[in-house]
């Protein structure tokens, strides 16, 4: 009992530092996976994962992944009819660096999607990892 009264504020900051570390993967959650490039090219090629790119119209004729359907995030909710027979089917999200297929995930898990694999550090990654992409 010396002990914890002697040390509370180590404790309590040990709790808390956990806490923290914990904290990106339980607000995530819900389902959705972040996955590297060289993970999301065997999502796509071991199981037929859909690729959904959410990135404005100028930055996906600039270069995507080959057969990636695109429907901008500000526009994902009201299209969101077109995605319905992939519910339960895997779908990779990607954006640009990582941030917008979050959100986009985050749409996706609200309309009760499973399967969700968001890339992580979005078409940057793809193009670091020298992936193949598709342009116009």
């Amino acid at each position: 009992m010396e002990f914890l009264s002697n040390n509370i504020l180590l404790i309590g900051l040990a709790i808390g530092s956990g806490l923290m570390l914990l904290w990106p993967m339980l607000k995530r959650g819900g389902g959705v996976v972040n996955v590297s490039a060289s993970e999301a090219v065997l999502l796509i090629n071991r199981s037929n994962a859909i690729v959904l790119d959410v990135r404005d119209d100028a930055e996906f004729a600039a270069g995507h992944i080959t057969d990636a359907r695109h429907i901008p995030l500000a526009r994902l909710s009201e299209r969101i009819g077109e995605l319905e027979k992939f519910k339960d089917k895997p779908i990779l999200v990607n954006c640009q660096a990582g941030v917008r297929s979050g959100k986009a995930c985050d749409i996706l898990r609200k309309h009760q999607f499973t399967g969700l694999h968001n890339l992580q550090g979005g078409l940057n990654a793809w193009v670091a990892a020298k992936l193949p992409m598709v342009k116009g």
